[in-house]
């Protein structure tokens, strides 16, 4: 008892509470272990605020790679509790309307962050010509392509540059030769004779055809779409308007930068799915001939032996070099941007040489606060020269025949002792010796414009504008080559000069009180034409003479001059209210030289609604949704300058005296084509990531302008009419979409989609009109094709086979005689769809661009294939390869897609007809360019600014199941090119 006692005094507790202390142990060891724990942690306390300085709440702060998070308070402030696991702890930081960042907390218990407000796309300035305005003020479809989407693809031509990028902009490459333009489709076709391409405006400017212009100078693009955004431009504007704004030197503090940049690469030949016959395949062709007799005796094994490739002669691999640099420099009441390019380029066809030089200046300077005077002065110099081998002749000439001799020398196919197994006996590299062709292109635009700000809210701005055009080309045709036998060698020289003046007096007011905004313009412009031509042609000449004076004989003389002008007068203006609320009316009258009621007027109307700015509007996931509808009427003029004159050629001859024939017969009550047209269309971006922009539309053209062929008896042959009608419907569509932004990776990728539908409504007197191979016909597409259709192949005998139509009761019978096939509508060029596939992603000093295009459900008639894929129709000239999946008639493969081979032909199977109308659908890379700049501190003791590199590849792959070279050029394939560049800002 002692002991417990003594115990009890030493220790100070009752051993019978012995439970009630156990109880209270474990509680210390669980708040201990508790705290252990949390002290293991990293406790973080931050703000997060604008560039202003103003607390931001809500932002949600997140532990990278957790799902440790929170948000900030009303006063910006958080406290964060980070988990001793997490090695170089990271926090993402996100708001609505504001960039995602990424920082690192590593060593930091308190940190500040500042978030830098998103790029709204509503807050994005519209170049629409005549206006600037805010995206959220644009009551019109307008698509805009800037300065960095127009510097991937090695192309001088801008239009071509335009394919992918411009939803409903169908763009069509027309050659891969260099320099080539391209076919520019806006919203569809809605003319039949007049021009279908779009109005070409520079710095205000309009242009009298595509300009030449340096991608590299262009700040930005404006596609104007519908009649809202176009119809300020009035007669001309029923194709859509393509505004160019070049690059200007821009802010009011001193700097100057200069920047120099160049490319240079190798460009191949591609052959696509087209594919020739080597010798023994070819050999193996006439062996299967099903009339052995008609084969000429020197057919024999023996040909095998010969194997020229005739494409490898004529293509090559070819340099492409291209070099630019610019200057831009603000000083005081000066703001200047000049600019110089060099660009080079051979042929991947061997023979042709480009050469352009092009030049920029472009000033601002401010004579005193009210007045600032805007020169410009652009140059362009091309220089070509054609030796060009031909294409046809490299797919034609036999594998069997040699172009050279044993020592090397070119042969002469119809040379005595010379044995050729080609049809025509031509050697084309024989005339290639002596032959060519040399041109010379000058382009000089012309600025001085002006502003004279008259007060804060009235502006005066004259824009005046002289575009000089001059083009001279040769051909020379040497007396010792066998196209200039005949005429002892020849000379042509051909030229033209190109006179476009323009001026605009514009006032502009705008205005902003309370929640009202004002902005209103009204103008008045004059833009004419002249263009004078001549041609001359002269035979006999000695060996290496190449001017007129030195020919023998005058052949020819050709001249021409032609001239237009058009004066209009323009008023737009649009109301905002609390930038939720838009209304848009613009109004042109137009006068023409081309017509004898010379004056037309157009207008538009459009509203556009900002729901994201409505008070009733809270959906923090959408940061912007704005639905907007217009309608409005442009026009179109005629191709002929005077269709509404009686004109008569005074270039004949009649008794022996100079004389006058009627040729066409005037039209006085002649009239623009009219194209008035709706738009509906619905813009929403979501998490500040994700844009989306849908168009839809219906476009009625009347009035079109047909050129309709008189009888004979008349004494004029043909004369200019409205005839008809088309109707264009279809739906344009975007999507970007940002999926990745952080500090260090940024990926986003663009979809772009067109459909468009057109058909005939009324044509003159309801008859049909023909086209080639194509039709006009109401009711049908203004690309429709008109064949016989062909049927295959007989499968008892081999033959073809085509339709024939019983129009009494529509009927279908089969003939093997071509005369006797039906011409039927099969089908059209005008595709489902079409649209690009863009991506850009950039790390650290990386980047990574790709660019892609395609086009879905057009048909495209493989004319190539009447001549290389004939049944033995020219058996003279090459075939090319069956492709996998085609094959030819025998007794033991009777289901086949190819005749039995006659020499000589098979009942006229390669006529035309839907055989060889074929899937020009496409899906293309046109490229991917990766690139690289170096971190500054490499190069920031040399003085330099930037060093960037890169590679590029165009026109990776096309797939395809087109069994030609190339779906949209036909004839001359884009080329493939590896490409590197190497800039430097200085």
């Amino acid at each position: 008892m002692n002991c417990y006692l003594k115990l009890k005094e030493i220790i100070g507790i009752n051993l019978c509470s012995y439970a009630k202390l156990r109880h209270t142990l474990l509680i210390f060891l669980c708040i201990f272990y508790a705290g252990s724990m949390y002290a293991q942690n990293v406790i973080l306390k931050g703000s997060v605020q604008n560039k202003n300085g103003e607390a931001l709440s809500a932002a949600t702060i997140r532990v990278k790679g957790t799902t440790v998070g929170t948000a900030t308070s009303n006063e910006g402030k958080f406290t964060l509790s980070i988990p001793s696991s997490v090695k170089k702890p990271a926090l993402v930081i996100s708001m609505v309307n504001y960039e995602t960042v990424e920082v690192s907390t590593e060593g930091q218990q308190d940190i500040e962050i500042v978030l830098q407000a998103a790029e709204k796309a509503m807050d994005e300035v519209v170049v629409t010509g005549y206006t600037n305005q805010k995206k959220e003020n644009v009551t019109g479809s307008v698509g805009v392509v800037s300065s960095k989407q127009l510097v991937d693809v090695n192309t001088p031509n801008v239009g071509s540059l335009l394919q992918g990028k411009v939803a409903g902009v169908d763009v069509v490459t027309n050659s891969g030769r260099p320099g080539s333009s391209s076919s520019i489709s806006i919203r569809g076709r809605s003319t039949i004779n007049s021009t279908t391409a779009p109005l070409w405006v520079v710095d205000g400017t309009i242009m009298s055809s595509e300009p030449a212009l340096n991608p590299a100078d262009i700040e930005s693009i404006s596609v104007l779409k519908d009649a809202s955004s176009a119809a300020l431009y009035g007669s001309r504007a029923a194709n859509g308007v393509i505004v160019v704004t070049t690059k200007m030197a821009k802010g009011t503090t001193d700097k100057r930068d200069f920047q120099v940049s160049g490319r240079t690469g190798i460009t191949a030949y591609r052959m696509g799915n087209f594919r020739l016959m080597n010798s023994t395949q070819l050999y193996d062709y006439w062996k299967s001939f099903a009339n052995q007799s008609a084969i000429p005796a020197y057919f024999n094994e023996s040909l095998k032996q010969r194997n020229t490739d005739w494409v490898d002669i004529g293509s090559q691999n070819a340099l492409s070099k291209d070099y630019n640099a610019s200057y831009t420099g603000v000083s005081g009441k000066t703001r200047l941007f000049t600019s110089f390019n060099y660009r080079n380029e051979d042929g991947t066809v061997k023979g042709y040489e480009y050469n352009r030089l092009t030049g920029r200046i472009n000033l601002d300077y401010k004579i005193s606060d009210k007045i600032t005077i805007k020169p410009k002065l652009a140059v362009a110099f091309t220089n070509t020269d054609d030796r060009e081998h031909s294409i046809y002749d490299m797919f034609r000439d036999l594998p069997w025949d040699r172009p050279y001799d044993s020592s090397g020398k070119v042969v002469n196919a119809r040379g005595n002792g010379v044995t050729w197994y080609g049809r025509d006996l031509n050697n084309y590299l024989y005339d290639l010796q002596w032959n060519y062709g040399k041109g010379q292109n000058l382009s000089l635009i012309s600025n001085f414009d002006a502003q004279y700000d008259i007060s804060s809210h009235f502006v005066f701005k004259s824009t005046n504008n002289i575009t000089y055009l001059s083009g001279e080309s040769m051909t020379y045709v040497d007396p010792r080559s066998l196209s200039g036998q005949a005429d002892v060698g020849r000379i042509s020289n051909t030229g033209s000069k190109a006179t476009t003046r323009f001026t605009n007096q514009m006032l502009t007011y705008k205005t902003k009180f309370g929640d009202h905004l004002i902005d209103a313009l009204v103008a008045y412009e004059y833009n004419d034409y002249k263009n004078t031509g001549y041609t001359a042609t002269g035979k006999g000449i000695v060996p290496g003479v190449t001017v007129l004076n030195g020919v023998a004989t005058p052949i020819a003389t050709a001249g021409n001059i032609t001239e237009y002008a058009f004066r209009s007068y323009l008023f737009n203006t649009s109301y905002s209210y609390s930038n939720r609320y838009t209304g848009q009316f613009s109004v042109r009258r137009d006068g023409s030289s081309r017509f004898a009621k010379q004056y037309g007027t157009f207008y538009s109307a459009g509203v556009a609604w900002n729901i994201h700015n409505e008070n009733f509007f809270k959906v923090p996931s959408i940061n912007y949704l704005r639905i907007r509808a217009n309608y409005g009427g442009t026009g179109n003029t005629p191709s002929s300058f005077y269709g509404y004159y009686d004109l008569f050629s005074v270039s004949t001859q009649y008794n022996g005296s100079p004389s006058a024939f009627p040729t066409v017969l005037g039209t006085q009550d002649l009239s623009w084509e009219k194209t008035y047209s709706a738009d509906a269309g619905v813009e929403i971006g979501l998490f500040n990531r994700l844009n989306i922009t849908v168009d839809v539309y219906n476009r009625n053209t009347s009035d079109l302008i047909y050129s309709v062929a008189l009888p004979a008896v008349s004494g004029y042959n043909n004369q200019l009419r409205n005839i008809g009608s088309v109707i264009n419907r279809g739906i344009d569509a975007s999507i970007n979409c940002l999926i990745i932004r952080s500090e260090k990776v940024q990926w986003s990728i663009d979809v772009l989609f067109g459909r468009n539908r057109n058909h005939i409504t009324e044509l003159y007197q309801g008859k049909s009109q023909l086209n080639g191979n194509q039709i006009y016909k109401q009711g049908e597409d203004i690309n429709t094709w008109y064949l016989p259709k062909w049927a295959s192949v007989n499968p008892e005998n081999g033959n073809p086979q085509w339709e024939v139509l019983n129009a009494a009761n529509g009927s279908k019978t089969l003939t093997g005689t071509y005369s006797s096939a039906t011409l039927q509508v099969a089908g059209t060029a005008t595709p489902d769809f079409f649209g690009g596939l863009n991506t850009n992603l950039s790390f650290g000093g990386f980047s990574v661009k790709a660019t892609s295009a395609f086009r879905q459900g057009s048909l495209v008639y493989h004319s190539d294939r009447e001549t290389f894929d004939n049944d033995g129709a020219y058996p003279t000239y090459n075939n090319m390869v069956l492709r996998k999946g085609w094959s030819r008639w025998t007794p033991e493969n009777r289901n086949a897609t190819h005749p039995l081979a006659y020499y000589g032909g098979n009942n006229n199977s390669n006529k035309p007809s839907t055989r060889y109308l074929e899937d020009g659908s496409f899906y293309r890379i046109r490229n991917i360019t990766v690139g690289y700049t170096l971190p500054s501190t490499l190069f920031h003791r040399w003085g330099l600014k930037g060093i960037g590199t890169y590679v590029s590849l165009d026109n990776l792959a096309t797939f395809t199941k087109f069994s030609g070279l190339d779906p949209e050029t036909i004839s001359y394939p884009q080329p493939k090119r590896i490409i590197f560049g190497l800039s430097v800002d200085l």
